[in-house]
């Protein structure tokens, strides 16, 4: 188990993590098959606890509505009929779903106002004189969500899983998440940004993977790095913030060590 926390300001809530998946699937809310996004859900969740991140207690109530709706589905149909004409209320799948069309609604519109304000910034008053511009190329919009960066850290250590299946290899645990966030930091320094996965091209097991990757949240939630993608579920791309205030020494950061049974 890892000891190292990375607590974030902003955490996307279970709400977030399901429109994500059912995104992921390229499907309507309305035709979403529940009991995959079950699974899918359950996954996640395992996976941030993996990483020992901090997993609110909405996201167990929501894991639990739908394991319950994922076990209502897999009764013979005759049952069904009973449970509901015994609880004589909404089917939970669809409250569900009226919850995720409503978020979704607000969720996109705040979008919309975000985008205003964008454009908004780049609207000036008539003032004398020339106007000066710091840079003609925007800085990309943080744009990646937890879930992104879940998803494609998973892709990583799925490589790794395969790799320990076939091998009886036992390596020594000796890398510090403060380590890390100094090769990270030296590596996008030096090539200006770099692909999400060329952070986890030298790892040797899947313990350096997490230390590399909780590293890298460590100088996200210190605004040191941003990601963005080009479009939906492409590959991530991570470079420096502009003006960044310089983070102090890595190895004054608290809980630095980060130790993991075999």
């Amino acid at each position: 188990m890892s000891e190292y926390k990375v607590q974030f300001e902003v955490f996307e809530g279970p709400l977030d993590l399901l429109l994500y998946l059912i995104k992921k699937e390229e499907v309507d809310i309305y035709e979403v098959n529940l009991t995959k996004l079950a699974t899918q859900f359950i996954a996640h969740i395992d996976l941030m606890r993996e990483f020992d991140l901090e997993v609110a207690g909405e996201f167990l109530v929501m894991a639990s509505t739908l394991m319950y709706i994922k076990s209502r589905e897999l009764l013979p149909v005759d049952q069904q009929v009973v449970v509901e004409g015994e609880d004589e209320g909404e089917d939970p799948r669809w409250e569900l779903i009226r919850q995720l069309v409503e978020y979704k609604k607000f969720k996109d519109a705040a979008a919309q106002l975000q985008t205003l304000e964008a454009r908004q910034e780049n609207v000036f008053p008539r003032l004398p004189g020339k106007v000066e511009f710091a840079s003609d190329t925007p800085a990309p919009k943080p744009d990646v969500s937890i879930f992104d960066l879940l998803n494609a850290v998973n892709v990583v250590l799925q490589r790794f899983k395969k790799r320990d299946e076939s091998s009886r290899e036992i390596f020594e645990d000796k890398w510090t998440v403060s380590e890390k966030i100094e090769f990270v930091l030296k590596t996008i320094t030096e090539r200006g940004s770099v692909r999400f996965l060329e952070l986890f091209e030298t790892a040797a097991n899947r313990a350096e993977v997490i230390c590399t990757f909780l590293a890298l949240l460590e100088l996200i939630r210190l605004k040191q790095l941003v990601c963005a993608q080009p479009e939906p579920f492409a590959e991530i791309e991570i470079r420096r913030v502009e003006n960044a205030t310089p983070v102090a020494s890595a190895e004054n950061l608290p809980n630095e060590e980060l130790k993991n049974e075999n």
